[in-house]
C-alpha cells in the first residue's frame, strides 16, 4: 500500500485548499480511505473518511467546510477545505483502514493500518 499526499501549503484565513492523496496497492472492496490531522502540540484528529460504498463521514466540527471524495478510476482521494481558520493548521495525513471515522469520548478518530507521510497546511 502506498499513500502519497499533495496539495498542502500556506493560505490566508478564509481561503481554501484541495488536498490529494494518490493511493495504490489496496483493496477497493474492503477498506476506508480518509484523512486525519495533527496540529502542533495537539492530538491526532479524524477529519473525514469514505468507505468502499462511497459513504462519507466528516467530523462535526468541520461540517460545511470540508468535503471528501474519491476518484476510483484514478485512485485519488481528495479533501477540499473551505473557509480555513488558523486552527486548521496541521499536518494532514491520508490513511487507509478497516473502519470509517468514528466518534469516541467526544473525539473523532480514524483508525488506520497505513498512512502517508503527510502534507503541511498552514493558515495565517
Amino acid at each position: 500500500v502506498q499513500l502519497v499526499e499533495s496539495g498542502g501549503g500556506s493560505v490566508q484565513s478564509g481561503g481554501s485548499l484541495k488536498l490529494s492523496c494518490d493511493a495504490s496497492g489496496y483493496s477497493h472492496s474492503s477498506n476506508c480511505l480518509g484523512w486525519f490531522r495533527q496540529g502542533p502540540g495537539q492530538e491526532r484528529e479524524g477529519v473525514a473518511a469514505i468507505d468502499s460504498n462511497f459513504v462519507t463521514r466528516i467530523a462535526d466540527s468541520l461540517q460545511g467546510r470540508v468535503t471528501i471524495s474519491l476518484d476510483r478510476s484514478k485512485d485519488i482521494l481528495y479533501l477540499r477545505m473551505y473557509f480555513l481558520k488558523p486552527e486548521d493548521t496541521a499536518v494532514y495525513f491520508c490513511a487507509l483502514g478497516p473502519t470509517p471515522l468514528r466518534l469516541e469520548d467526544g473525539k473523532w478518530i480514524l483508525d488506520w493500518d497505513y498512512r502517508g507521510l503527510g502534507t503541511q497546511v498552514t493558515v495565517s
